[in-house]
């Protein structure tokens, strides 16, 4: 698994990252209840997966742990372009590797050109085109 750290339900805010159900995904929203006469207070986290767009509500103590990604831009260069995958090399690294191309970059994407690309926990994605 990638990189992560810890931080607790309650610090969550909207456009933070958090892990939940083992996806990477982005706070939509949060919800904290009052504490009960005998309980914590309650967060309501609804976030949307980074990878997969599935929309996520957990329930958490304000107090509870919660796994965030850490999350690594990196830039890259594509070398080849074969139906909805390119091929691509790290800048930094020269690493080669096999990215899906993501619908709102099909017609975009051609040979030599610099994009940036994400790595999150063991996935790694196009996010911006330089």
């Amino acid at each position: 698994m990638g990189e992560t750290k810890q931080s607790t339900a309650g610090s969550l805010k909207q456009g933070s990252y958090v892990i939940m159900n083992g996806a990477a995904c982005v706070v939509k929203s949060v919800q904290t209840s009052r504490p009960g006469k005998h309980g914590h207070a309650k967060c309501r986290i609804e976030a949307v997966g980074m990878i997969d767009n599935q929309k996520r509500v957990e329930i958490f103590p304000a107090h509870d742990k919660v796994t965030v990604p850490i999350i690594l831009k990196k830039p890259a260069t594509i070398l080849s372009i074969k139906e909805d995958i390119t091929n691509v090399m790290d800048t930094e690294t020269f690493e080669t590797f096999d990215l899906k191309i993501p619908e709102e970059f099909k017609d975009k994407i051609k040979e030599g050109i610099q994009i940036t690309y994400w790595e999150i926990l063991d996935d790694k994605v196009i996010k911006e085109i330089k």
